[in-house]
C-alpha cells in the first residue's frame, strides 16, 4: 500500500485505535485530549492524497478505499470540523467521569462518519455507515435527561430503519454480481438496466433520506440536536447528516440518470426546504432553530441531487459537495457559537454576537460569505426558471430563519453576567468560523469555473440581495405574530403520534435499562467490541 492508501486507512483506523487505547487507565484519564487529534490523518488525506483507489484488505475480505473530488471536499470539511469540535469538547466537557464514555462514543462516531467518505465497496460502506449511526446514539443521550433518552430512542429507531432499507438495497444491487463484495461503482453502473431499479432507488432514497433528515423522515434532528452536548450537536448537524448526502452521491447513477427518481428527490427537497423554515420560525430554543435550519438546507441538497439525477449530470455532484462543505463548516460554527454566547457577557458579547450573525446570515446568502458563493455556484444547476425562483425564495426563508435565530440567541444572552468563554472553546470556534469563509473562497474558481471577480458584478449581487430582502420583510411580519412562538413543539409530527405513546414509552424504558447496564462496564464492553474488530482486521490482513 502506498502513502496515500495509508493516509486513507489511518482516517478510519486512528480513531478506532484511540478508542481501544482508552482501555488503559493511564490513557483513559486523558481521553478528551485525543479528540482534536483523531481526525488529523483524514484532514491530511483530503489535502494531499491524489484521486484513485486503494485496497486495504485482500480478497475475500476486501476493503477498498476511494478518494474522488466530492469525497475529498466533504472529507476535508468534516475532518476540520471534527478536530475543532473535539478541541472544544475537551474544554467544554471537563474531566467528569462521564466524559470518558462520551469520548469513546465520539471516536467511534468519528471513525464511521469519516469512513463513509473514503470507502469504495458495498460491504465496507454499510459497516462504517452503521458504525456512525449507532455510535451517535451515545452522544445524543450523554446528558442522561428524559428528553435526551426520548431523543435517543427516536433516533436509534429511525437509524435502524435506515440501515434496514439500505441493507435490502445493497443486497438487491449486489445480487447480480459474482463478487461477494462488489465495488460501489460497479453495482451503480448496472442499476439503470436492472429490473429492480425502481425498488432499489426507492430504498436508497428512504435509507439515506432518513440520515439527511428529509421530510417526513426528519424528526430525529430537532429532538437530538437540542438534547446532545454542544460539541456533539455541532458534528451531528455539520457532519453526520452528510453520510446521507455522500450515500446518494455514491449509489445513485448520475451518469445514466433516473428521471423519475430525480423528480421525486426534487419534490421532496422543495417540501423539506420550506417545511424546515415554516416549523423553525415557531421554535423558541436556539439549538432547535438550527436543527430545523439543517432540515431546510438538506432539502436544498436533495433538490440539487435530484436535478443532477434527472439530467444525467454527474458534474452536479461537485456542486452538491461544495454546498455541503459550506453547510458543514457554517452550521458547525453556529452550534459552537451557541455555547460561546451562553458563556459570554458584558463588552465581549457584542463582537461574539456580530460574528454569529455573519455566520447565520451566510446561510441566507449574504454577499461575500460562503453562503453567497455556494448559492451562486449552484444557481446554473438549478436553472433560471420556476425551480430556480422557488429555491431562491427558499433562500429568503433561510434568511428569515437565521434572523429568528439571531434574535433568539441575543435575547438569551442579554442577561449574562460580565464574563468570557474559556479560550479552549473560543479558539476552536474561531478556527471553524474562519475556515467557513476561507475554504469556499479557495474552492470557488475550480467548482464554478469562473474567477471570483464575477461575484462583485451587479447581476450577481442582485441574485443574492433580493431573497435576503424578502427574508427581512418576512421577519418584520413574523415578529408581529407573538402567538407563533412555541406554536409547534420540537419534533413536530412525532407529537402527533402520541396515540402510540405507550409503546414508545415501553421501548424507552427498555433502552434506558440497557444503557444503564452498559454504563456499569462502559469501557470494558466497548473495548471488547473494538478488540474484536481489530482482531478481525488482523485475520483479514493475513488472508
Amino acid at each position: 500500500m502506498n502513502a496515500a492508501g495509508l493516509l486513507l486507512a489511518a482516517a478510519i483506523l486512528v480513531p478506532l485505535i484511540m478508542a481501544a487505547a482508552c482501555m488503559s487507565p493511564g490513557i483513559r484519564r486523558h481521553a478528551p485530549l485525543l479528540l482534536a487529534f483523531a481526525p488529523i490523518p483524514a484532514l491530511i488525506a483530503a489535502l494531499f492524497s491524489p484521486e484513485g483507489s486503494f485496497v486495504l484488505f485482500p480478497a475475500p475480505f476486501r476493503m477498498t478505499l476511494l478518494l474522488d473530488r466530492p469525497g475529498a471536499i466533504l472529507l476535508g470539511g468534516a475532518a476540520l470540523l471534527w478536530s475543532a469540535a473535539g478541541a472544544f469538547a475537551a474544554a467544554y466537557m471537563g474531566r467528569k467521569p462521564a466524559t470518558i464514555r462520551f469520548a469513546i462514543w465520539w471516536l467511534l462516531t468519528l471513525a464511521g462518519s469519516l469512513g463513509v467518505f473514503v470507502v469504495g465497496d458495498v460491504v465496507s460502506f454499510y459497516l462504517v455507515y452503521t458504525l456512525a449511526s449507532l455510535a451517535a446514539y451515545g452522544l445524543i443521550v450523554h446528558e442522561q435527561t428524559a428528553s435526551a433518552h426520548r431523543a435517543g430512542v427516536v433516533y436509534v429507531v429511525l437509524a435502524l430503519f435506515s440501515e434496514a432499507f439500505l441493507l435490502l438495497a445493497f443486497v438487491m444491487l449486489a445480487a447480480s454480481h459474482p463478487d461477494a463484495n462488489p465495488l460501489i461503482r460497479d453495482v451503480v453502473a448496472t442499476l439503470p438496466a436492472s429490473l429492480l431499479r425502481n425498488g432499489i432507488a426507492a430504498l436508497l432514497i428512504l435509507g439515506f433520506g432518513l440520515k439527511m433528515g428529509l421530510v417526513p423522515l426528519h424528526i430525529w434532528l430537532p429532538l437530538a440536536h437540542p438534547a446532545a452536548p454542544m460539541p456533539a450537536s455541532s458534528v451531528l448537524s455539520g457532519v453526520v447528516v452528510k453520510a446521507g448526502v455522500i450515500g446518494l452521491i455514491r449509489f445513485l447513477p448520475f451518469e445514466a440518470g433516473l428521471p423519475i427518481w430525480g423528480s421525486v428527490l426534487i419534490a421532496v427537497g422543495v417540501v423539506t426546504a420550506y417545511y424546515g423554515v415554516a416549523i423553525g420560525v415557531t421554535q423558541t430554543r436556539a439549538k432547535t432553530i438550527l436543527a430545523y435550519s439543517t432540515v431546510s438546507q438538506m432539502g436544498l441538497l436533495a433538490v440539487l441531487l435530484g436535478v443532477g439525477l434527472d439530467n444525467a449530470d454527474p458534474a452536479g455532484t461537485m456542486f452538491v459537495a461544495y454546498y455541503a462543505v459550506h453547510h458543514t463548516l457554517v452550521k458547525g460554527a453556529l452550534f459552537l457559537a451557541v455555547g460561546i454566547l451562553a458563556a459570554t457577557g458584558g463588552a465581549r458579547l457584542r463582537p461574539a454576537l456580530l460574528l454569529t450573525a455573519i455566520l447565520a446570515l451566510s446561510l441566507g446568502g449574504m454577499p461575500l460569505t460562503s453562503g453567497a458563493l455556494a448559492k451562486l455556484a449552484t444557481k446554473p444547476l438549478l436553472g433560471y426558471g420556476i425551480l430556480g425562483d422557488v429555491m431562491s425564495l427558499a433562500g429568503a426563508g433561510s434568511t428569515l430563519l437565521m434572523l429568528h435565530f439571531i434574535v433568539t440567541v441575543a435575547r438569551d444572552a442579554r442577561q449574562n453576567p460580565d464574563m468570557s468563554a474559556p479560550p479552549g472553546q473560543v479558539l476552536p470556534w474561531l478556527v471553524v468560523a474562519a475556515a467557513s469563509l476561507i475554504i469556499p473562497w479557495s474552492l470557488y474558481p475550480a467548482i464554478a469555473g469562473e474567477s471570483v471577480q464575477g461575484l462583485f458584478q451587479v447581476e450577481a449581487l442582485w441574485k443574492l440581495l433580493w431573497p435576503m430582502a424578502v427574508g427581512w420583510l418576512a421577519m418584520l411580519i413574523v415578529s408581529r405574530l407573538p402567538g407563533l412562538r412555541g406554536a409547534v413543539p420540537e419534533g413536530d409530527i412525532v407529537v402527533l403520534a402520541k396515540a402510540g405513546g405507550a409503546a414508545l414509552d415501553r421501548l424507552l424504558l427498555g433502552v434506558q435499562q440497557a444503557d444503564a447496564a452498559l454504563r456499569r462496564w462502559p469501557v470494558a464492553g466497548l473495548g471488547l467490541l473494538i478488540i474484536a474488530a481489530l482482531l478481525a482486521g488482523t485475520l483479514m490482513l493475513g488472508a
